[in-house]
Order: structure tokens, then sequence, then C-alpha cells
């Protein structure tokens, strides 16, 4: 026993000094697996932490918000038209069901060839005649649409139930119209009407077409120009919330014929982000690869090339009384050392490159814990492989054709 752990010592100290002999060398032959495993750790590290960051940002907007329209079918004529009417009461309604945040009514208002101006069309020095679009909307838009007022104010469910003539403008409407200000009371005409303006939109996230409308209160579209239905139903939703909206909400707003309603929700969180990091991770795991490949080549050439200086040396030892698999198992823990080396090196570089990134982009840095520990033994792995055929092709030699400096 105690001979073979002095073998086993022997074999260890060979192979150090077969390392430390070229410390230049030793460096670029490291540096390659460094940049290997780095490269490994960098585009998994990445692809989570932009997986993670995607999903959110998606999630922020898209993932909360719903629509609920009315099904659609064509005609014999080629018309298309509504399977059936959405009621007027249906943003109370999905209100009521879980997951649900806001919710607002929104239609297209048939203003029909009335014109809209910031003055009377009567007026013959009238200079400024626009046709912006026309909608109508129940009072709790700016939550469900995740919209602003920039000036003034939305109306309220006063205005809706009294079919009061105010309007709320786009900001892209009010520019056209002339319109800048709210403190001053300003009127606009549809037609031959005068609408008060009482507020100014800022943004809206998810309608971005209202940036360019006049929109008032659904009582008052209904009073003025017979709106027959509203025309769509939007929804602010808990992240994670679609697939119970989709399911739920055809029936609260047509409990018969549930089929008639058109659902649009985004699936759930966690699919999602399962998507998202599935497609990126095959992305940078190809790139991935590629980088190991090249450093594992690196170990095997520079391997092979201590092989081949080293020739006297084989063929001394072999002479010695070395045996075959003592000459193998040198360069192989050589391999393995340098593998190791690097594969830690490059593991605690990659996770510093993730975290440096994400904090330059106040992102969330998420890196697997067995990701990193498992990089830095990939290192070993990789040494392994790539040093056994030089170590074959050393304990191949024949002692007297090693001694003449043969291969």
């Amino acid at each position: 026993m105690s001979g073979r752990l002095a073998g086993l010592q022997d074999l260890f100290v060979e192979a150090s000094h077969g390392i430390g002999a070229r410390p230049g060398r030793l460096v670029l032959t490291i540096l390659g697996t460094v940049l290997g495993i780095a490269a490994v750790v960098v585009t998994l590290g990445m692809a989570q932490t932009g997986a993670g960051q995607i999903a959110r940002q998606f999630d922020a907007v898209a993932a909360t918000q719903a629509v609920a329209q009315a099904g659609t079918v064509n005609t014999i004529s080629g018309e298309t038209r509504a399977r059936t009417a959405l009621p007027w009461d249906a943003h109370e309604r999905v209100m009521r069901l879980n997951g649900i945040e806001a919710a607002a009514l929104v239609a297209d208002v048939p203003v029909g060839d009335a014109r809209i101006s910031a003055v009377p069309i009567a007026d013959p020095t009238a200079s400024r005649t626009v046709t912006p679009t026309v909608s109508a909307a129940s009072p709790g838009l700016l939550a469900a649409i995740r919209a602003e007022v920039a000036t003034g104010r939305m109306f309220d469910a006063g205005h809706e139930s009294r079919g009061d003539r105010v309007v709320v403008l786009g900001p892209g409407a009010a520019e056209r119209l002339g319109v800048y200000r709210v403190d001053s009371q300003p009127s606009i005409f549809i037609g031959e009407d005068s609408y008060t303006v009482i507020g100014i939109l800022g943004d809206a996230v998810r309608r971005r077409d209202l940036l360019d409308a006049v929109i008032m209160p659904m009582g008052t579209a209904r009073v003025d120009f017979a709106l027959a239905a509203p025309g769509e139903v939007q929804m602010r939703i808990a992240v994670g919330a679609g697939d119970v909206v989709s399911e739920q909400v055809p029936i609260a707003l047509a409990p018969n014929s549930p089929e008639n309603i058109d659902v649009q929700a985004p699936p759930a969180g966690g699919e999602l982000q399962r998507d998202v990091r599935g497609d990126i991770n095959v992305i940078f795991l190809a790139l991935g690869a590629v980088a190991l490949i090249v450093g594992g080549l690196g170990i095997a050439n520079v391997t092979l090339l201590s092989v081949m200086e080293r020739v006297g040396e084989i063929g001394l030892r072999r002479a010695l009384g070395a045996t075959r698999g003592q000459v193998a198992a040198q360069f192989i823990i050589e391999s393995v050392v340098v593998g190791l080396l690097g594969g830690i090196i490059g593991a605690a570089l990659g996770v510093g490159v993730v975290v440096a990134v994400s904090a330059a982009q106040a992102w969330t840095p998420i890196i697997d814990l067995p990701l990193a520990l498992g990089a830095a033994l990939l290192g070993g792995v990789i040494g392994l492989v790539a040093g056994a055929y030089p170590a074959l092709k050393a304990a191949s030699l024949e002692p007297v054709a090693a001694l003449r400096g043969g291969l």
C-alpha cells in the first residue's frame, strides 16, 4: 500500500513539474479554457437574465391586458356583422370576476358626415376644420388602458349617466383642433353641437389610437348618436390570470351563448417565461458550445506539443521502469489540472460579467448555482477529453525509439 501511495505521489509530483515547466505556455493554455468556460457562463447567465427581463417587461403591459369583443360572422352578401351585442353593463360584469383589476367600455361613435372643428361650422372665418375619430368610453378608461390625463380631468359617472356634452381629447386631436388648455372651458363642435373639453390625454399605453381621437362618455354617445352597443371591453388583469379571464369572461357577458364572445388574453406568465427562456437558451448554448470546442482543442494541441517536446524524458522514464499506464496518467493529470484551473477562473469571470452587465442595465442578474459549479467542473472534463489522445500517444512510445528522439 505504501508503495502505491509513493508511486501516486511521484506521479502527481511529475505532473506538477510538467505543468509548471513552461509558465508562459501554461497561461496561454489556461486562457483558452477560461474564455471557453466564461463564454458558456456568460451566455447562459445572460440568457436567463434576459429571459426574465423580457418576461417582466411583457408582464408590465401586455401580460396584464385583455380585451373582449363580440364575435363576427360573414353574411351571404359578404358583409361582416356581430353575432351578438355586448351588454351595456359589460364592464361591471367582468369586474366581479377574479383577476380583473380594471375594466372599461370602448366604442367607435358613428358621427356620419358631421364635421369636427374648434369653431361653429356656420362661421365663415373658420380656420380649423378637422375630422379626427370620435370614440366613446366609460369612466374607468384611464385605469383599463393605462392612460393618463396631461391637463384637466376625465369625465366621471355623473357625466355618463346624464349624457353631458363633455369630451376628452387625445393630444394629437387637441393639437389639430388648437386646444392646449382647459381652464377656460374651451369647446369643440361635432356638427352643430358644442361639446366642452374638460381634459387632454397625456399617454395611452394600450390604445394608442385614442391619442388622435375625441373621447366622449358612453351615455352621451347613446343619446346624441344612437350608439347601438359597446364595441369592446378593455380589461387590465392580474399577471397570470389570462387563462381564467379567457374562460370566465364569455360566460359573464353572454351566459346563453358564450361562444359568441371573443376574448384576447395573454398566456400565463410562467408559460411565457419558459418559452422565451427556452428560445434564447438554444441560441446562446450553440455559441457556448463553439467556445468550449475551441478551448478543448487548445488544451489538446498544447498537450500533444508537450508530448512531442518531451519524447526523451518519456523514453528515460520508460527505461527506468515506468509503465505505459503511469506515463499516460501523468499527461492525463496535467490536462485535467489545466482544465480545472481554466474552469474555475472562467466560471468566476463569467459570473462577474453577468453581474456587471446586469448592474449597468439595472436588471436583476439570474444565475443558477449549479450552472456556475458545473461550468468549473466542466473545465476538468474538457481537460480529460482533450488530454486523452496525447496521453495515449505518449504511452505508446517505445523506450529505445523515444531515447533516440523519434516518435
